[in-house]
């Protein structure tokens, strides 16, 4: 045998020995289903689980009346406003979700429309905004069980003792598998939502306090001083909504589910609000701004009593706790499921995207969220701070962020289809005309929020801003990190923004090492380009058997 011959025969069999072999892509591919979230939600339930972001009762009890006192009587139209302006929103958002079937929610989409840098960059905020509003959230389920164990005659508890038991009960569902949390979450939803449906019910049939009018329906007497106040209280009541797109592998006919759970969860908010501010305004008739403006703690209180009955305060106390506890848990699990995609992308420490051999849920990711909370609230429990703080700066950073997030993945769906055309079966509608209108909308919002900051977090105007360059923070750390993969880490880089890594993967392993760098360094910011480069690798491979074949 010549010398070329056996060095042909050792290759033709190293490439059968590779042949046999699990390949890179293969092996990625196991690990990805192998750390795979998933889960078996509904629609009904993906609303009820998101939903309990906003806490339904204790924004009737509350916010309600504080936009009242801001706007006055038509303050029901600031939910009917925002209801119109978030569908407009979700009308991009969802066909983006139909066309870029990937987990990941702002960060995926972001990603894609507006690079991977910006698209961590955003993560990095999303992570920040809801942990930091989780960590308000838990000030205030402080408090409420506080004054509920006080009513039943118990001792006075400090805020942060409280808290620290919600803490126990969040950290130990957000351990479990998703469904539990949905169940947990759907059955106070649909207990506070039957307490305010009676109040809402009872009062209008015994007419308010002066007879039912239309007067908070009319759209001239919504503009004044206080309308841009109202609008943002209203828009803060609506978020969790967007999280539903986060659930993607969790949830049974995700193209399905998600849409119809996103839509639903606007509208159901909306009109929810809407009545239920109505309603409210009708029990005190022509003194609601007043009664608003002198109480807003206990407007929602006096109403009960008077047209349902003293007897369902106590129910109320329990049900506005039991909320709160609630609100924390959605927030949660949005939180974990950020960290949790930031770690599949290497953009986190991979540790944290494990996923829970039994119970199938980011356990790991879950953990962390609680204990960054935890750390958080640690120096504010130690020196004895007033928990309004703990919850007015929570509230407002994550209102901010959330807000700003709305704004980049309007421009993104807008970029996106720009980029690539308008698919088929949609409309220049859905992917050009709403996104920007969104944008406009949301971005003027945006400015608003910033430069009334302290309407968000108290304080007087001007004096918390610097709450904001902790938003800015973390949008530099997560930029900062994808350009570094960018530099030094090309196959990682391709990845980010929950990318097709198992085809990424197999592109590079039907190459050689060097021209494998080549195609994963040039893998461009788009999912066409990527498939372009997935395409050519492809062709290679086929050739090079096609070749080996033949020898």
């Amino acid at each position: 045998m010549t010398e070329a011959s056996s060095k042909e025969s050792r290759n033709t069999m190293d490439r059968k020995s590779a042949t046999n072999s699990p390949t890179p892509a293969a092996a990625q591919s196991a690990e990805d289903q192998q750390n795979r979230l998933t889960g078996n939600l509904g629609t009904v339930s993906l609303v009820l689980s998101v939903l309990a972001f906003s806490a339904p009762i204790v924004t009737v009890a509350g916010y309600l009346a504080f936009a009242i006192g801001f706007v006055g009587e038509a303050a029901p139209l600031a939910w009917i406003i925002s209801t119109i302006v978030l569908m407009v929103f979700s009308i991009g958002y969802m066909t983006m979700t139909r066309h870029i079937p990937r987990a990941g929610a702002f960060y995926a989409y972001i990603s894609l429309g507006l690079g991977r840098v910006t698209g961590v960059g955003s993560a990095y905020l999303a992570t920040i905004s809801y942990l930091v509003n989780c960590a308000g959230i838990y000030g205030f389920a402080g408090v409420t069980i506080g004054s509920l164990v006080t009513s039943f005659g118990g001792p006075a508890l400090p805020w942060w003792a409280c808290g620290a038991v919600v803490w126990i009960i969040v950290t130990t569902l957000g351990h479990f598998h998703i469904d539990l949390s949905a169940k947990v979450l759907g059955t106070v939803m649909v207990l506070e939502v039957i307490l305010v449906g009676i109040f809402n019910v009872v009062t209008l049939a015994k007419g308010g306090s002066e007879g039912l009018s239309l007067a908070p329906l009319n759209p001239a007497h919504f503009i004044n001083g206080g309308t841009g106040i109202a609008l943002l209280f209203a828009l803060g009541n609506f978020f969790g909504f967007e999280a539903t797109a986060l659930y993607r592998d969790e949830v049974r006919k995700p193209n399905r589910t998600i849409p119809r759970a996103t839509y639903l969860a606007v509208v159901l908010i909306g009109l929810f609000y809407a009545l239920s501010a109505y309603t409210l305004i009708v029990a005190f008739g022509s003194k609601a701004q007043a009664a608003a403006t002198d109480g807003a703690g206990t407007m929602f209180n006096d109403a009960l009593t008077r047209f349902v009955g003293p007897g369902v305060l106590q129910i109320t106390m329990v049900l506005v706790t039991t909320s709160a506890v609630a609100s924390v848990l959605s927030v949660h699990n949005v939180s974990a499921r950020y960290l949790f995609n930031l770690s599949a992308d290497h953009a986190l420490p991979k540790y944290l995207s494990v996923v829970h051999p039994r119970h199938k849920s980011p356990y790991r990711a879950s953990l962390t969220a609680a204990i960054a909370v935890a750390v958080m609230l640690a120096p504010f429990a130690i020196t004895s701070v007033d928990p309004a703080f703990v919850m007015g700066a929570g509230s407002g950073i994550g209102t901010a962020g959330v807000l700003i997030l709305m704004v980049l993945v309007s421009l993104a769906v807008f970029v996106w289809f720009k980029r690539t055309g308008v698919p088929a079966g949609e409309s220049p509608w859905k992917v050009f005309v709403a996104p920007i209108f969104s944008l406009v909308i949301l971005g003027a919002v945006v400015v608003f929020a910033i430069a009334r900051f302290d309407l968000l977090v108290g304080g007087e105007p001007g004096q918390n801003l610097w709450m904001l360059l902790v938003l800015v923070a973390f949008v530099i750390a997560g930029s900062s990190v994808a350009l570094y993969f960018k530099r030094f880490r090309p196959a990682w880089y391709a990845r980010l923004g929950r990318a097709t890594d198992a085809e990424v993967e197999a592109a590079v392993s039907s190459a050689s090492p060097h021209d494998a760098s080549l195609a994963i360094a040039s893998v461009a910011e788009t999912e066409s380009e990527i498939e372009n480069v997935l395409e050519a690798q492809d062709a290679h491979e086929a050739n090079r058997r096609r070749l080996g074949t033949k020898a």
